[in-house]
């Protein structure tokens, strides 16, 4: 069989598969990414990670905010501002917006993967501690228990796991990357899109999810596993446990670890399910904020400073929405997929009500449907959000983040004035 390499894909990332459009392989031959323009368009653009929200019914396209080929108001291709128009030094500029970019794009992925990683670590305890009384619905009692378990066990106890989690993201983005090499299955969606080729975008997906389903587990596993009892593993643990668990090697188990065939369906609905409503939103928001940048400049209200600003954070603020958005929507379902995969293996989880001890995780969930009975049942329906409280922390900082590097950059563009 041999590989099928998909039209767009020029070896630094996917670009689409229509670049014989106009504004693409008709107008501009393949070149080096060496301009500003080439450098801000690749790197703004974060990397499709679980749960991907760089889906766009059509390639990707430059950041809003820097006009096209065919737009009107363009001016000269390695210029953001003809001239240096505006009182802002070509030079200057022209270094601001060559690091703009890969800094704002950077920032974003910093808090999205490390800054927000005490959060999610705390989310998934609470998660599956069916024991709980307290269901941390709130950020207070999110940020009191957090200072609990850093008090008692130290700074370790909310940033484990963390280099499990990248490895699941590269496992992830490189099965995606081989199963689309060697079948037809398309990475992206054309604007001349399909029901077809949707099927097939999505079918690409869920194979990709299930081949990842292993080292996720593993990676939950050491990002609730307690570190009152936890050994000093190695960051290659995560792969080493994953395929033992393939394999049925090398993993603690009880008679209650639910086989992996069984966990094929939630992990891959829920993935999939992220990922169209992240997609969705994401499209939505950047549709809006596209209308609203072109009607600040046909008002001619807009300053080269704000026009600056506008090619960059429109995409990420799509991002931060569908991923919020998404997370929210399908929260309850991720309780269910985090209590079934980490059923059996006999972990030890913190006891997120007090702050110390331990509990054992004993649950006997025959199926997806079982589990959602059961917490309905016991826990009622507030169950499914406990650790709720977590995303509303993980998402605040998230924004105060991307408003700070904001307020930054656009201090940067107007000393350069």
């Amino acid at each position: 069989m041999h590989p099928r390499r998909p039209d767009g894909f020029d070896g630094l990332g996917y670009r689409g598969g229509a670049r014989d459009e106009q504004g693409f392989g008709g107008a501009f031959p393949a070149r080096s990414f060496t301009s500003a323009s080439d450098l801000s368009h690749w790197v703004t653009t974060p990397p499709d990670i679980p749960g991907s929200r760089n889906l766009h019914w059509g390639e990707k396209s430059p950041p809003y905010g820097v006009p096209g080929p065919s737009t009107p108001l363009e001016g000269p291709a390695e210029e953001p501002f003809p001239g240096g128009g505006g009182g802002v030094p070509g030079q200057s500029t022209e270094q601001l917006n060559r690091f703009a970019g890969f800094g704002i794009g950077l920032a974003s992925l910093f808090t999205e993967n490390v800054l927000a990683h005490p959060c999610i670590v705390l989310r998934r305890q609470c998660q599956v501690n069916y024991h709980a009384r307290h269901y941390h619905l709130t950020p207070f009692t999110v940020i009191n228990i957090m200072y609990s378990f850093n008090k008692t066990q130290g700074p370790r106890a909310l940033w484990k796991g963390m280099g499990s989690t990248f490895i699941v993201q590269g496992v992830t983005l490189g099965a995606e990357g081989i199963i689309s090499e060697f079948t037809p299955l398309p990475r992206e969606i054309s604007r001349k899109w399909n029901p077809k080729q949707i099927g097939e975008h999505l079918l690409l997906k869920s194979l990709t999810y299930m081949v990842a389903l292993p080292f996720y587990s593993a990676s939950l596993i050491e990002t609730v596993q307690s570190e009152i009892i936890r050994d000093n593993t190695g960051i290659l643990e995560c792969v080493k446990e994953g395929i033992g668990r393939v394999i049925g090697l090398g993993v603690p188990h009880s008679k209650r670890l639910l086989p992996l065939l069984s966990l094929i369906f939630p992990t891959v609905l829920h993935g999939v399910l992220h990922y169209i409503i992240s997609s969705v939103i994401q499209k939505f928001v950047l549709l809006i904020l596209k209308r609203k940048t072109y009607s600040s400049r046909l008002a001619e209200s807009t300053s080269p400073v704000q026009s600056m600003l506008d090619a960059y954070f429109p995409e990420l603020i799509a991002n931060f929405a569908a991923s919020l958005c998404s997370d929210v929507i399908l929260y309850p379902l991720e309780t269910v997929l985090h209590r079934l995969h980490i059923q059996g293996t006999r972990t030890i989880i913190d006891n997120t009500d007090l702050g110390y001890e331990v509990l054992p995780i004993n649950t006997q969930y025959e199926g997806m449907r079982d589990c959602i009975n059961t917490i309905r049942q016991e826990e009622g329906v507030l169950g499914f959000y406990k650790g709720f409280g977590a995303v509303i922390i993980q998402y605040t900082l998230h924004a105060a983040v991307l408003q700070i590097t904001r307020i930054i950059y656009s201090t940067l563009l107007q000393n350069s004035v």
